[in-house]
């Protein structure tokens, strides 16, 4: 496995392995690796077969944090993160700096950026106004640094995912987007690098959100019509307001193609929701 830390380095591996006819897969990480992560690569590895090459980036973007988001503490691992991707065959890690990925200075500043105008308007969007923003230049560039012929993202973020698939679709990347299945806790929680932080009590109550998600699932199966959205979210809320240290950011429910609101909840609705467990902001999202 091989390390690469510049993007010139990144590029002349990608350029030739693609001469040699080897497909290329990428896993774009923030780092911090879990089972989840492992299980993107393990689907990378899948797609572009033995001959193939798999690499997983890690990198914490800086451009898609708020600036009362958590940066600065994000947690990071990288002798540990190296040792999980090598035991699981990766080819290379492309791990840049800040500087190289956002060039400074007066006479080459980062300046361009990638913006999604529709699908990056609510929930994630909408509280975090400009993450998005951040998601998809990172990716545009990781796509044009690594050559991929498949990407491979988790299903946790299933806005991002349908941002990054519409991006791939609008702006012609010759790449195959693929959303591989959501990890969860025996106890239901999703598998996120920031469950690091859900020390104590606030573990326990972490839990919330899949509850949330269990609950709306529960009412969709026990109701033969469609149920109004209104009655829902009233029910979510107070599910949330009962665990002393969570408060809830937004719980939304939309058609999973397009995003767009729905004011009836039925078999194949989406929902998503943002949950603040103490300081750590956790989400998650499934169908009904």
């Amino acid at each position: 496995m091989q390390i690469v830390k510049t993007v010139a380095a990144m590029q002349r591996m990608a350029r030739r392995w693609r001469q040699e006819e080897a497909s290329i897969g990428l896993v774009p990480t923030m780092g911090f690796l879990h089972a989840g992560h492992l299980s993107l690569v393990k689907r990378a590895r899948q797609l572009v077969g033995k001959k193939g090459k798999v690499v997983v980036s890690i990198y914490v973007n800086p451009t898609q944090f708020g600036p009362k988001e958590d940066f600065s503490r994000y947690p990071r691992d990288f002798a540990r993160d190296a040792a999980l991707c090598e035991a699981e065959g990766v080819d290379a890690i492309f791990a840049p700096s800040d500087e190289e990925m956002y060039p400074a200075g007066s006479d080459a500043a980062f300046s361009t950026y990638v913006i999604e105008e529709s699908l990056s308007k609510t929930m994630e969007g909408a509280s975090r106004p400009t993450h998005f923003r951040g998601v998809t230049t990172v990716v545009a560039k990781l796509f044009n640094i690594a050559l991929p012929d498949v990407a491979v993202f988790g299903a946790k973020d299933f806005q991002q995912a349908a941002i990054v698939k519409r991006m791939v679709r609008d702006l012609d990347f010759p790449l195959r987007i693929v959303v591989a299945p959501t990890l969860r806790e025996p106890d239901g929680l999703a598998l996120s690098s920031r469950n690091k932080y859900l020390e104590g009590r606030l573990r326990s109550q972490a839990t919330v959100l899949w509850r949330c998600i269990q609950t709306a699932q529960a009412r969709v199966r026990e109701n033969k019509k469609p149920i109004a959205i209104s009655m829902l979210k009233s029910e979510l809320r107070q599910l949330v307001g009962r665990e002393p240290d969570a408060r809830l950011d937004y719980v939304e429910f939309f058609e999973p193609e397009t995003l767009a609101p729905v004011s009836e909840a039925q078999a194949g609705t989406h929902m998503a929701l943002a949950v603040f467990i103490g300081k750590t902001r956790l989400i998650d999202n499934a169908a009904l």
